[in-house]
């Protein structure tokens, strides 16, 4: 059975184990939106302190994790919406190899448009790297609309593109 729930400090061990199965698949793919320094124990723990992430467990073990956040990055501008709507965004969405095709990142999506609806926030957003060509079918299949393409100054010669919902 899924389970979604806030992440806690104990499960970080699960989530950098999950993190360090997810990157190597990624670079393999030609995706290098992530790397052995990103996202890491820091950017994690600080997720968990300010209550916004999130873990799909399956069968007791951590299957996948997202942060829920309200944070826009500046570069959202460079969209195709209106970056002054507050959002629900999610960021740092990674489903353990073993657990792709279970229904667990759209579990994690699910939960942020709960948490979206919960904070009356009309809108979810997401951006995925260029070459990540699974969240590109997945988004719009949850509803999610192609909204452009952007670049982000922490992430130098990559592309990104992102997606929204409307909720309202």
């Amino acid at each position: 059975m899924l389970t979604i729930r806030r992440a806690t400090t104990t499960d970080l061990p699960g989530i950098l184990l999950l993190i360090s199965r997810v990157v190597p698949l990624m670079h393999a793919a030609g995706n290098y939106q992530w790397e052995a320094s990103y996202p890491n124990e820091a950017v994690f723990r600080q997720d968990i302190e300010r209550q916004h992430l999130w873990v799909a467990e399956l069968g007791g073990k951590i299957a996948g994790v997202a942060a829920l956040t309200t944070d826009q990055d500046p570069e959202y501008a460079q969209a195709d919406w209106d970056a002054s709507l507050p959002a629900l965004v999610t960021h740092r969405l990674a489903v353990d190899p073993a657990a792709q095709g279970q229904g667990v990142a759209a579990a994690l999506l699910q939960q942020a448009e709960h948490l979206a609806l919960e904070q009356q926030l009309p809108v979810l957003r997401v951006d995925t790297n260029s070459e990540n060509q699974a969240t590109q079918q997945l988004f719009p299949k949850l509803g999610y609309r192609f909204a452009g393409e952007i670049t982000l100054a922490f992430r130098p010669g990559l592309r990104f593109f992102c997606y929204e919902k409307q909720l309202a």
